[in-house]
C-alpha cells in the first residue's frame, strides 16, 4: 500500500506563468527547469538551515498530492551538487519564496537509472510547486514548529471523526487515544485486554466515502486477523478500539489518522486518512508462550519480528 511521491504546494500563478513553452524557467548544472518568485527581501537560505514547505505534485492534469490534506513538510538545506531534484533550489531560497520545479520523466529515468513508476510516462512533465512558510535556522526551532502542526493536524482528523459521528446519529463513544468506538454488541465472552491472543473478522472502508478496501468476511480462502493486544502489530487504532470489546463482540471503530497510517500512505495512497473498520470479536484467548529462540541474547535484540500475513488492512 506504499508509494514513494514528492510534495510541493500548487500555486495558480507560478503554474500559469510556465504552462506554456517552459516562459521564464531557468535551468540548473543537472538540467532541472525551475522558477522562483521572490520579494527579494530577507536573508537567503544557508547550509544546514530547515525550511517549511507548502506543497503538491501534478503530472499531466492530475493532482498526485497536495499538504492541504495533511502536514507540511520540512526540509534541510544542503549543498546536494547536480542531482535533478528540487534539492539542487533551496540554497536559493528566502522566507515567503514560491517555487515551480519541472522535470522530464525521460530525464528523470536516464539521470536516476530507474525506472519510471506506471504511472509516469518518459514525455511527462512532473510539475512540483511550493511556498516557503518558514526558515529556522536550528533543529530544535524546527520541532517545535512541528509539533504544533501535528497537533493541528491530530484536531483536524478528531474533529472530522466527530462531525461524521454527530451527522449521522451514530452512537459511538470516544476513547481516551481518539478512537470512535460504535458497540453494536459488546459479546459476553473473555474480554479483550492486553496479552490477550484476539481474532477478528472485518470490513475496512475508506472515510468518509464507505468505500470497502478490503475485508476478510465471506471472502473465499480468508481466515480472521489473529494478534496479541499490546504487542504492536496492528495499528493503534485497532489496539485501542477493540479493548472495549469481549469474545462475541461487533462494533465498528471510527479511527484518526493518527492512530492508523499517520502520515504514511494508507489503503487509498493518502496520507493522514481516518478510517472505518467494522468488526467482529470471534475469540479471545491468552496469548501462546514466545517460543525458545535460537539465538544467543546479544543477537534477539536485532532480530526483526515476522508479521502476520493476515493483517494486511491494518499494519502500520
Amino acid at each position: 500500500m506504499k508509494t514513494n511521491k514528492a510534495y510541493f504546494f500548487i500555486i495558480p500563478v507560478i503554474l500559469a506563468a510556465v504552462a506554456c513553452n517552459n516562459s521564464g524557467l531557468k535551468k540548473t548544472k543537472s538540467g532541472l527547469l525551475y522558477k522562483i518568485i521572490s520579494d527579494g527581501k530577507g536573508e537567503t537560505a544557508k547550509r544546514g538551515q530547515f525550511l517549511k514547505i507548502n506543497f503538491t505534485q501534478k503530472v499531466r492534469d492530475s493532482v498526485l498530492y497536495s499538504s492541504a490534506e495533511g502536514m507540511p513538510t520540512y526540509v534541510r538545506v544542503d549543498s546536494v551538487g547536480p542531482n535533478y531534484t528540487a534539492l539542487e533550489i533551496f540554497p536559493f531560497l528566502r522566507k515567503g519564496d514560491s517555487a515551480v520545479v519541472i522535470q522530464l520523466g525521460d530525464s528523470i529515468e536516464r539521470k536516476s537509472g530507474q525506472m519510471l513508476p506506471p504511472f509516469i510516462k518518459k514525455r511527462d512533465k512532473i510539475i512540483l510547486a511550493f511556498r516557503v512558510t518558514d526558515l529556522f535556522p536550528t533543529e530544535d526551532l524546527l520541532k517545535k514548529d512541528r509539533e504544533i502542526e501535528i497537533e493541528k493536524e491530530h484536531q483536524k482528523e478528531s474533529e472530522a471523526l466527530k462531525n461524521y459521528i454527530e451527522r449521522y446519529k451514530i452512537n459511538a463513544q470516544k476513547t481516551e487515544k481518539g478512537t470512535y468506538v460504535e458497540i453494536k454488541s459488546e459479546g459476553d465472552g473473555p474480554k479483550v485486554d492486553t496479552g490477550k491472543q484476539i481474532s477478528v473478522l472485518y470490513t475496512g472502508k475508506l472515510f468518509p466515502s464507505g468505500k470497502v478496501f478490503e475485508s476478510n468476511v465471506n471472502t473465499p480462502g480468508a481466515k480472521p486477523v489473529q494478534f496479541v493486544v499490546g504487542r504492536r502489530g496492528m495499528i493503534q487504532g485497532w489496539d485501542d478500539g477493540l479493548r472495549l470489546f469481549r469474545k462475541g463482540g461487533k462494533g465498528t471503530l471510527y479511527i484518526p489518522a493518527y492512530l492508523a497510517y499517520d502520515a504514511q500512505p494508507g489503503p487509498d495512497n493518502k496520507p493522514f486518512a481516518n478510517l472505518i473498520f467494522d468488526v467482529e470479536v470471534v475469540d479471545v484467548t491468552d496469548a501462546p508462550k514466545p517460543s525458545p529462540h535460537p539465538f544467543p541474547p546479544t543477537l534477539q535484540k536485532i532480530q526483526p519480528l515476522k508479521s502476520d500475513s493476515t493483517a494486511k488492512p491494518a499494519k502500520k
